[in-house]
């Protein structure tokens, strides 16, 4: 067996599908910088709740529909389905660019392209997770989940870099266009793979109840349970950065579009580091759980109390490692204590716990920051890291181990 931080990339599918997915990555990055931007200052008066209703409506589909998508990551050839969803994905970034170019987009035009970007995306997530499966040897799905976070990282280091400083030049509806763009890269790495070097996918049996059955597995295993209910409380309250980053930029330190960039490329650094860090374990743990969540909650706390735009960023930089530490190890914990059978639909359903809670934490999270100011919402992240820490050390008290 190979070893080292990049040895998934040994693969030439598992290449192929790096390769295009940095490109697009980039170009999510950019368009997510720009539709934060685009909502929080231009459609709306510095207004966090309607950022937080963008939120829910992008996030909301992946419980609406876990019904599906587990499945059709389980039972549908999950190359072509993601050809399906990444052309969906461009085309919704086109037609919202083209609105915002041409000086027609509104605030409910955002909202319903949010929601059906959610619709496409809650198809699209479970599958491009077990999809990481079908490139590399189980050997190396630890090291293949943690290079598929650096590379978003990675991506997100550059793109609302770029983001920021293109929309002060050209505006806000290019960077949609360029995203649309970009996922010409990624469907064109996926019809270059060698498909006859695909791993065969386990066969599920295609009978109702499938969900019901994916539910029942978890729910009788302590450790997925400990890992969903942690995922489920950060991702709730934890994960809200557009709100904490742009808010606390705007209404804080009075920042541009350029300014506001650099903080979440500032952050990016920080989750780069932790996903080439959780790149170079072989298998994670929930002591590893603990320890990201604990940091989680103390980054959180430093943020609220930085009192200048650069210690901020800093403090970013902290969440992001200990983020990415702890989402990385999360999604490989799982996967490797999945039966390959059942791995689509439990992939869904940690999905679906980390970010359907949105819907309900973000609008919580605009609204604190309406109401009291962006530090205290910083509070509710760093509240939400200790409570899953807490979560996690009673799993390792009760059964005396780290994983």
């Amino acid at each position: 067996m190979s070893t080292g931080t990049f040895r998934s990339l040994s693969g030439f599918n598992y290449r192929m599908w790096a390769s295009g997915a940095i490109v697009s990555n980039v170009g999510t990055w950019m368009q997510r910088t720009a539709q934060d931007w685009l909502v929080l200052t231009q459609l709306t008066a510095n207004n966090a709740t309607a950022l937080g209703m963008v939120m829910a409506l992008q996030y909301g589909p992946q419980v609406l529909l876990l019904p599906w998508t587990g499945y059709a990551a389980d039972h549908l050839d999950r190359r072509k389905l993601l050809m399906g969803t990444q052309m969906g994905q461009g085309a919704l970034a086109l037609g919202l660019g083209l609105l915002t170019v041409t000086g027609l987009v509104q605030l409910w035009h955002v909202y319903v392209f949010a929601g059906l970007l959610g619709c496409v995306a809650a198809f699209d997530a479970p599958a491009r997770q077990a999809f990481v499966s079908d490139l590399v040897p189980e050997a190396e799905l630890s090291n293949a989940v943690a290079l598929n976070s650096t590379s978003f990282n990675a991506a997100r280091l550059i793109g609302p870099a770029v983001a920021g400083v293109l929309i002060a030049w050209v505006g806000c509806g290019w960077m949609f266009l360029i995203n649309a763009a970009s996922f010409a890269a990624v469907i064109g790495s996926l019809g270059l793979m060698r498909t006859a070097e695909l791993k065969p996918k386990s066969s599920a049996p295609r009978a109702p109840g499938g969900l019901a059955a994916g539910f029942r597995y978890v729910w009788g295993r302590p450790d997925l349970t400990t890992v969903l209910l942690m995922f489920f409380i950060i991702g709730t309250f934890g994960f809200n950065y557009p709100i904490f980053i742009s808010t606390m930029a705007v209404k804080v330190f009075h920042a541009d579009a350029s300014q506001y960039g650099v903080l979440t490329s500032l952050m990016a650094i920080g989750s780069v580091s932790g996903a080439l860090l959780a790149a170079r374990r072989e298998r994670p743990s929930i002591g590893l759980l603990v320890s990201g969540a604990l940091t989680f909650g103390c980054g959180f706390g430093f943020a609220a109390l930085m009192p200048s735009f650069w210690l901020f960023g800093l403090a970013l930089a902290v969440i992001g490692l200990a983020a990415q530490t702890f989402t990385t190890s999360a999604n490989a914990t799982v996967q490797l204590a999945t039966e390959p059978a059942m791995r689509g639909r439990v992939v869904a359903i940690l999905l679906a716990t980390a970010l359907g809670g949105t819907p309900i934490g973000a609008p919580i999270v605009g609204w604190v920051v309406d109401t009291y100011g962006p530090r205290w919402a910083l509070g509710v992240g760093a509240a939400a890291g200790f409570s899953a820490a807490l979560v996690g050390l009673r799993y390792l008290l009760v059964h005396g181990k780290s994983g």
